[in-house]
């Protein structure tokens, strides 16, 4: 008896998937946590991803290994009459290219994981009657995330409460996908430097406010100076300066525009000192470490300050509204957990209490089941 050849990605062996989205370390991080798992359950499946130029994913995914395509596409919001009218004319055209790599590359399912890329290469992927999906890292979903939610076949949220945004019957609360590097056990592998490792992060383009007033609370750490060390990711705009920062005031720092290997970053680090974004939390979370957090004052709905609080409510986390926040109260709650790592050490413990480390594989999962019926059996691969 013939076999049925298998679905879209017979040809090339494996199941192709397309991750479509990216733009900040939001959107991208998650997506590389899906594509890590997909991969992980059969050799021969493969994956693309679709983004932008000037996105994030551009300076990453070739470093990892993994193919990128990108689309001449801008974001809608907050842009005038006059300013918008370009990013319009620039969709038929994203379209069209869109249309073309989903042809080219014949993916059994297309997830959007949030950003530009992700609302035409996830509408191109439905005009084709291809299966898709969507992830929504934040408790307030995303525009293009709301228009797409109308009719992906999955939607896979962070919070149960973005929920309530989408169709109840094609949602699930799933977590929000952690790259396998942040595990808990990967976390407490490796070398640790004798002094006390504080990692500054303001997200993937950096944090000017947090980088001027960690610069302010340098004046009040003088006598911990040969005791404390900085990892510290400032982006590209005050790189110059906070290494000037630390260099004249005598303290050890390893300062860089963008961390490539975050996870190694974590695992050499005491305490965080970073902003609250829902990727943040949850490899803060399935890393078990400890934080002090300043949500991002500006984010939509104030869902940066949701995110911390819970993380506080716990024992996980120490939270600072930035309004709040100046060089000495920042230095005073360093010098105070550098003095007692008890306290540290029941942060860490109730940090990866909240860890979840299955976000990625439920979500692969039930891109699986989405296929499922266009898969004879010997084409499913790692269904279970």
């Amino acid at each position: 008896m013939k076999k049925k050849p298998c679905g879209p990605s017979s040809d090339r062996g494996g199941i192709g998937m397309i991750i479509a989205g990216g733009g900040t370390g939001g959107h991208l991080f998650p997506g590389i946590a899906i594509a890590e798992e997909f991969l992980r359950r059969h050799p021969e499946n493969r994956v693309l991803f679709i983004g932008t130029e000037r996105g994030l994913e551009k300076k990453i995914l070739g470093g990892l290994g993994f193919p990128l395509r990108t689309l001449k596409v801008e974001g809608l919001k907050g842009r005038g009459p006059i300013r918008i009218l370009p990013s319009l004319l620039k969709i038929p055209g994203s379209l069209i290219v869109s249309f073309r790599i989903l042809r080219t590359f014949k993916p059994a399912v297309v997830v959007g994981v949030g950003g530009y890329a992700s609302g035409p290469a996830v509408l191109a992927a439905r005009l084709l009657g291809l299966k898709t999906a969507i992830a929504e890292q934040n408790a307030f979903p995303g525009l293009t995330n709301r228009i797409l939610g109308r009719f992906a076949d999955r939607i896979f949220v962070t919070f149960s409460a973005s929920a309530r945004w989408f169709p109840a019957g094609r949602t699930r609360v799933t977590g929000n996908p952690i790259r396998t590097a942040f595990l808990t056990d990967q976390m407490k592998t490796g070398e640790r430097d004798p002094r006390f490792t504080l990692l500054i992060f303001g997200g993937s383009q950096g944090s000017h406010a947090i980088n001027r007033i960690v610069m302010d609370a340098l004046d009040s750490l003088g006598d911990l100076k040969d005791r404390i060390r900085f990892i510290h990711q400032t982006g590209e705009m005050d790189r110059e300066t906070v290494e000037d920062g630390y260099r004249k005031r005598g303290f050890a720092a390893e300062v860089t525009p963008f961390i490539l290997d975050m996870a190694a970053a974590y695992r050499t680090a005491d305490l965080l000192l970073c902003r609250a974004g829902a990727t943040s939390i949850a490899e803060i979370t399935a890393g078990g470490k400890a934080a002090i957090l300043i949500p991002f004052p500006f984010a939509v709905n104030d869902h940066q300050t949701k995110n911390a609080e819970l993380l506080v409510r716990a024992g996980a986390a120490e939270m600072i509204p930035e309004r709040e926040l100046d060089g000495r109260k920042l230095a005073a709650a360093i010098e105070r957990l550098y003095r007692r790592p008890e306290e540290i050490q029941k942060m860490e413990q109730a940090s990866a209490s909240l860890g979840n480390i299955r976000a990625a594989a439920a979500i692969v999962a039930a891109c699986l089941e989405l296929i499922e019926d266009r898969q004879p059996t010997e084409c499913r691969r790692g269904a279970k």
